[in-house]
């Protein structure tokens, strides 16, 4: 590496998938700078935890407990989930016992591995944090160079994980494909008037899935409610007391009624696609900056962790010393995220739509195929650990 050339690679973006890809990098061996406008801020809410939670899968906290960010304390583990519909007569169960797991997954509050990841980038040797704007890419043979400020930084790798609005990919004019979905998301943390008992609830209703996310409390759960827009705004104009109404009643009082509401966020839902995850041989777009999913499967955070899984895979397979940007590199890489988050996408399109249709016809079709579905252990077995991040898909 030229003498003037300080990092093998520049991360944009301190979130959970950036941050990992750092101290994954890092651990490499890679000198690398990261870059954020500013350190990550607790949103801890009335209810006492964060309404930004994310559902994280065992493959995605074996990554976690790699780079040293996983603590069993911040983690409400789930070991069953539940999924019904509107106008079903059957619902799909899934349960961490029929595939020899004490559990399927874990849902975890933003804030605390936020926090855990941030100081380790500052303890890590190989890590440097600069607090800026990115104000330019240069992507070039030998250096890509990035411009923050009044400090043009040269590397040798950029890595763009600054989410949905990635500076880096628009500054690099990277195709976009959009799929407007009409919904919101309205999400919250409530408190429920009997125990989750450690399920996951879903119901899907004509006007959008329906989420209910066990914490560590044994009577508070996140919310993430997808919906028409026009619905969102309704129900986010609501008092405390009728949005926990129409919530209770909107999952048939599985956990009676709610007794408290959190303040609300409303999201707009787009699922987005870009056409390329190495736009440049020394460019790479993971997580959110790459694809965005809808939320109703929980698994947007999953895939982004599994971007970072195989970068580092990939920096490992180089060894120290390569050129992590040479040209040909990424391209396999770039191939197989690409097909992965595709098919995600295409599945969430799907699986929304399949469950809007309301006419008998299709409520007969489901339901048959649901119950089919539940019966076939060997199948549904698969699907969870898919899910999981498990399967031979997603690895």
């Amino acid at each position: 590496m030229p003498e003037s050339v300080r990092y093998d690679a520049v991360v944009v973006g301190a979130g959970l998938i950036g941050a990992v890809a750092a101290l994954g990098a890092a651990d490499q061996g890679l000198q690398v700078l990261v870059v954020d406008r500013q350190a990550p801020a607790p949103g801890v809410g009335r209810l006492g935890i964060d309404i930004r939670n994310i559902a994280l899968s065992p493959a995605s906290r074996a990554l976690l407990e790699r780079v040293g960010a996983w603590r069993p304390e911040w983690a409400a583990a789930y070991r069953r989930m539940e999924v019904w519909e509107e106008l079903g007569t059957r619902a799909m169960i899934f349960d961490a016992a029929e595939i020899g797991r004490r559990e399927l997954g874990w849902i975890v509050e933003n804030g605390p591995p936020a926090a855990a990841l941030w100081e380790a980038l500052q303890r890590h040797p190989n890590v440097t944090v600069l607090l800026g704007q990115v104000d330019a890419v240069a992507p070039g043979d030998s250096v890509v160079t990035v411009t923050v400020g009044d400090r043009a930084v040269p590397a040798r790798l950029l890595i763009a994980a600054d989410g949905a609005r990635s500076a880096v990919r628009e500054q690099l004019r990277v195709a976009l494909e959009t799929r407007p979905t009409g919904q919101t998301a309205v999400v919250t943390v409530v408190r429920c008037e009997r125990p989750h008992e450690a399920v996951a609830l879903q119901r899907f209703l004509l006007d959008g899935p329906l989420a209910l996310l066990p914490s560590l409390d044994p009577h508070l759960c996140s919310v993430v409610w997808s919906q028409s827009t026009a619905q969102a705004e309704r129900r986010l104009a609501l008092s405390d007391a009728e949005f926990g109404h129409e919530l209770a009643r909107a999952l048939q009082h599985r956990l009676g009624a709610v007794m408290d509401v959190d303040r609300r966020s409303g999201l707009p839902l787009v699922q987005q696609l870009c056409r390329t995850f190495n736009p440049h041989p020394r460019v790479l777009l993971v997580g959110d900056a790459a694809h965005v999913l809808h939320p109703l499967a929980g698994l947007g955070a999953n895939v982004g962790f599994e971007d970072v899984r195989d970068l580092v895979t990939v920096l490992e397979g180089l060894g120290g010393g390569a050129d992590p940007g040479t040209d040909g590199v990424w391209r396999a890489f770039d191939r197989r995220r690409g097909a992965r988050a595709r098919m995600m996408i295409t599945a969430m399109s799907v699986l929304r739509q399949v469950y809007a249709q309301g006419d008998p016809l299709s409520q007969w079709l489901r339901n048959s195929a649901i119950g089919w579905l539940n019966r076939t252990v060997a199948l549904k077995r698969q699907i969870v650990l898919e899910a999981m991040g498990l399967g031979p898909i997603a690895r």
